[in-house]
This record gives structure tokens, sequence and C-alpha cells, in this order.
């Protein structure tokens, strides 16, 4: 006993040591942390400033302001290989802490408070209206003194709404201006969809879904199965294809063994994808015919082997990531009309028109070999973007495949009104060239889901329900 307790002793006496070091070392660290958020903050408060003083160099405003933004952020976001979008966001966040809180920023700077602080008192002062400020900025910086970042939003939001002059029915209707919704894709074939409604809203329509839910759950009898439960679509994919039919699922369907959260879930599907608004302002009513009769639209690809069940390979939903090989085979199979595509290895026609609009063929050509806006960084779906003829129309440029691209609104507009060019390398290749000189290639993206064709010889009987061997392979 005595000799295992010497051991213990000992063995306390090398950690303690080692201990030391490595916190001294993660202060070290926490240091270093602290100066490069600082300098990052910094520097991109100087990229806003000077992309503001050269857009009101000549007294121009509004747009063209927005337009050197958008030009600083680009170049910024290939340097930091970002995206522009959210570099642009990050100039904007700093240009707030730094012109709007500096009481804020230097008491971050001085290590009175942390980062998330900053964020949290940044976040909740956004309705705060200039007059009253600095007084909230002062009063956050007490209550962030005393508390860690995730504890201090209530306290903040209660000092908010003391500060703010106007009343809360008033700041209420401000707010309901901005609801949106919002899509952010995750993994494994999901994505999370975001409503930002007023409050009654919202939990109306979270009690409304229960109780259709708890409905469901309450028609699982024993003898009845799952059949009683078909009324609900089980799937949102039905209602993209408008195949509510299939529901109709008869006695032999496996027991519904949903949760509420899924069954929560699949309802708000369902009465998205497939239902109208309760009055509709196209026909002022609810009826089919006007925007209820409006359907989901997706661009997806897929392999024949996928559809056929050959395997189970993802597709891809363009500009949003892959689904599952049933969820795929489950849309095609209500698509009344396809259009397979051939790729002339040679002419890959077809290649060009003499009027300004390109034809139904080449936007579906380049629908498939663009994928999604052609600017660096940009995953805006092609279906979402515009045609942009790169050599401008008006300038001689000609409706070829080779002198088109998609590009969203965003940087469509930036490529015609700032100093960022692009040129067509052949093949699809664009070059693009940053007001400050940079080159960054932006090649034909490479699809998640790759068309092969079966190089091994068909039997002498083999039917004729592909093409010919000496037609090129399908895109």
């Amino acid at each position: 006993m005595a000799a295992n307790g010497e051991s213990g002793e000992a063995g306390r006496d090398d950690v303690v040591p080692s201990q030391a070091l490595a916190f001294s070392r993660y202060a070290e660290a926490l240091d270093l942390t602290h100066s490069a958020d600082i300098a990052r903050i910094r520097a991109l408060a100087d990229l806003g400033h000077a992309a503001l003083r050269d857009a009101r160099r000549d007294g121009v405003r509004g747009m063209a302001s927005d337009m050197e933004l958008r030009s600083v952020a680009a170049e910024a976001a290939g340097m930091a290989r970002l995206t522009d979008r959210r570099l642009q966001g990050e100039i904007d966040h700093a240009l707030t802490v730094v012109d709007d809180y500096p009481a804020v920023f230097e008491a971050w700077a001085s290590r009175r408070i942390e980062r998330g602080h900053v964020d949290a008192v940044v976040r909740v002062g956004t309705g705060v209206p200039a007059e009253v400020r600095s007084e909230y900025a002062e009063a956050a910086i007490a209550v962030c003194e005393r508390d860690v970042p995730s504890r201090v939003r209530p306290a903040l939001e209660a000092l908010a709404a003391r500060v703010h002059p106007q009343d809360f029915t008033e700041r209420h209707k401000t707010a309901a201006a901005e609801r949106c919704v919002r899509v952010f894709h995750g993994t494994d074939g999901m994505s999370n969809l975001v409503a930002n409604l007023p409050t009654v809203i919202a939990a109306g329509m979270l009690d409304r879904l229960t109780q259709m839910g708890q409905s469901v759950k309450d028609a699982r009898v024993a003898d009845a199965g799952g059949a009683d439960a078909a009324g609900v679509v089980g799937m949102h994919a039905d209602a993209v294809a408008g195949a509510a039919e299939t529901d109709a699922a008869g006695a032999d369907a496996a027991p519904d063994i949903r949760t509420m959260d899924q069954l929560r879930a699949d309802i708000l599907g369902d009465l998205v994808l497939g239902g109208a608004p309760v009055v509709d302002p196209t026909y002022g009513a609810d009826r089919a015919s006007g925007l209820g009769a409006i359907r989901a639209r997706m661009q997806v690809a897929v392999t024949a082997e996928t559809l056929t069940g050959a395997d189970e390979n993802p597709a891809e939903a363009i500009g949003a990531g892959l689904i599952d090989a049933g969820t795929a085979r489950q849309l095609a199979g209500q698509v009344s009309e396809w259009d397979r595509l051939f790729i002339d290895p040679v002419t890959r026609t077809p290649v060009e028109i003499d009027t300004y609009r390109p034809t139904v063929a080449m936007k579906k050509l380049l629908a498939a070999r663009d994928q999604h806006c052609r600017f660096p960084g940009c995953r805006r779906a092609a279906i979402r973007c515009e045609l942009d003829h790169t050599i401008d129309y008006a300038l001689g440029g000609h409706t070829h495949i080779f002198n088109l691209a998609h590009l969203c609104q965003r940087h469509h507009s930036m490529k015609q009104f700032t100093k960022w060019e692009v040129r067509q390398l052949g093949g699809g290749v664009l070059e693009w060239t940053s007001p400050l000189g940079r080159i960054y290639r932006e090649d034909v993206p490479i699809p998640a889901v790759c068309f092969t064709s079966d190089t091994a010889e068909p039997p002498p009987d083999a039917g004729t329900g592909g093409p010919p061997p000496d037609e090129p392979p399908p895109f």
C-alpha cells in the first residue's frame, strides 16, 4: 500500500508541470486567436470603407455602392477561398461592429468581453435606433462582463426593449415586414427549412400540424393497420410530382409507425407542396386553377442504372445536394416527359443561332452543362439563374453555347456594373479576372452523378432500346 501511495504521489508531481505547460500553450493560443479576430474585423471594415469611398468618389450612391461592395467581397472571397456572399456578410458585420458599436469593439479589443458577446450585442441590437444605440451599447457591455456569451441574450433583449423609443406594436410591424423562408442544405439528402414568421402564425402552424399528426396517430387501430392513416402523404416527393393518388395504399399497407416529429414534417411538406392559400389573390378564392395549381420545380440528374434499380447510387438535386435513389425513382415515376440529351463530341450541336435568345434545346444543353451559376464559388442552381452572353450580344457576341453561361442575378449584375471581367476559354471553361488582376478559372462543373457508357460488347440479339454504338454517350 505504501509503495502504491508513493508511486501515486510521484505521478501527480509529473502531471502538474505538464498540465501547467499545456495551459500555458492554450493561453497563448487564445491570445493569438483574439489578436487575429480583432485584426480580421479591422481589415474587413477597411475593405468596406475602401469600397464605399471608391463608390462615392464621384458622388454616386445606391446601386453603385452595392456593386462596389460586391466586387470587393468577390475579390476577398477569392483570397480566402470563401463564397462572396459570405464575405460580403462578414464585411457588413465588421462595418457594423466598428462603426456602429465602437465602445463594444474597444471592450472586445481590451479583453473585457469576448467575440461571442459582440455577436450577441450586434444581433440583439439590430432593431435599436441609432439615437439610443450608444446607451444600449454601454449597458450591454456591463451585461456581458457579468456572464458568458451563451447566457446574455435574454438580458440583452430586455435591455433593447427598455431603451427603444418605439412601442412594441410598431416594432412588430417593422419586424413582420422582414418575414422570410430560407433553406439550409445538410447531409445525407436532408435540409432545414426555416421560416421567420409572426409568433402567432408560427405557433398556430405548429399547433395545427400537431393536431393533424395526432389525428393520424388516433387512426392507428389494430384491425385497420396503416390503411386509416393513408390520407396523409408519407413522403413530400409525392406532392412534388402531384402523386396523391398513390396514397390509396389499401388494407395491406404497412402499419404507420411514424413519430409525431415525422408526422408533422410530412404533413407540412404535403400542405406546402400540394395545397393552396386560404384566399388566392389571383382569383379571389382558393381554386386549383390558381396558385394551387403551381407545382414545385427541381432539376435532378440521375443515371439510368439508378432509375432501373440496378444500383442504389444517389441522384443530384442541382443546387441543393444529393438525394436518395428511392426518392429519385419516385420523382421520375411522375414525370410525363423525358429529355434524353446527347452531345456531339465534335460539333456540340446545337451551337449557334442568329437570334438573341437561345433555342429551347440550347437552354437544356446549357442547364445540363453548367448546373449552377458559373461565378467561382456560387452554387445557385441553373434553373434559378439567367443565361448571359459572355461577349455582349450588342457588341457582336454570338448566341453560341461557348458564348453563353448561367449567372445568378447577383453575379450577372456584378459582371455588368463592376470591373470584373470574364472570357470563355473553350469547352465551357470560364476565366474570371478580378479588378486587382487575380485570375480565377471556373471549369465545367463535375456532376456528383456521373453518366458512363457500357464498354461491354452487346450480344448479337440485343434489343434496340439504347443508342447505336457510334452515337456519342449521353451527358
